[in-house]
């Protein structure tokens, strides 16, 4: 999943190895290609276009992008025109520009090259290994492959500065880039003060 949000990086933290399913298939209706924020007329979702469309049954590391949309020059945009008065972004601009300057092919490369760059802004030590063979259910481990953005405000998320919370409301577990916009440093502290989700 590009950007992951806040409750996959909740567990994450808690973790002490990443597990990326590579074998599992594609699901439309997921975060495996989109992420959420939130902006001056409300939620707004980010999706990566799909070379064969969201009906595909392929799996997760044979899954392409579409580059005929020029997808990554209209979420760089985005997220500019969004976040660009937040505290951090700023400090964060250089090297995220760099991921939507890069060309990707299949979509398990982009997202894991967002979650290589959460992962050094965190400074979080947790490593990331890949299962190539799908199993259905992990023993002693958070499974969040089905997790859905949840609009259920009374889960433990953190609560922080949010651009357009004065118009809309706090809006919870959007992409941790929105934490990280408004936190920076903190993000982390925040992250590990709360219970990681069961997923589902």
């Amino acid at each position: 999943m590009p950007f992951p949000s806040i409750a996959w990086w909740i567990a994450a933290v808690k973790s002490d190895t990443i597990i990326l399913d590579k074998a599992e298939h594609f699901e439309k209706m997921s975060y495996r290609n989109k992420y959420y924020i939130t902006g001056a007329n409300g939620p707004i979702t980010l999706s990566i276009p799909l070379a064969d469309g969201r009906e595909q049954r392929k799996a997760m590391k044979d899954v392409e992008i579409c580059n005929r949309e020029r997808w990554q020059v209209q979420h760089w945009r985005t997220l500019v025109s969004v976040y660009k008065r937040s505290p951090y972004f700023e400090h964060y601009e250089p090297g995220l520009e760099k991921i939507f300057h890069t060309p990707y092919t299949l979509l398990s490369e982009f997202n894991l090259a967002s979650i290589e760059w959460l992962k050094t802004q965190l400074k979080l030590k947790t490593d990331i290994s890949f299962a190539d063979a799908y199993l259905k259910e992990y023993e002693n481990a958070t499974d969040l492959r089905n997790l859905k953005r949840s609009k259920d405000t009374n889960r433990d998320y953190p609560v922080y500065y949010q651009l357009f919370e004065e118009r809309h409301g706090f809006v919870p577990n959007l992409s941790l880039l929105d934490l990280l916009f408004s936190e920076g440093p903190m993000t982390m502290e925040l992250l590990a003060q709360h219970i990681p989700p069961l997923g589902g």
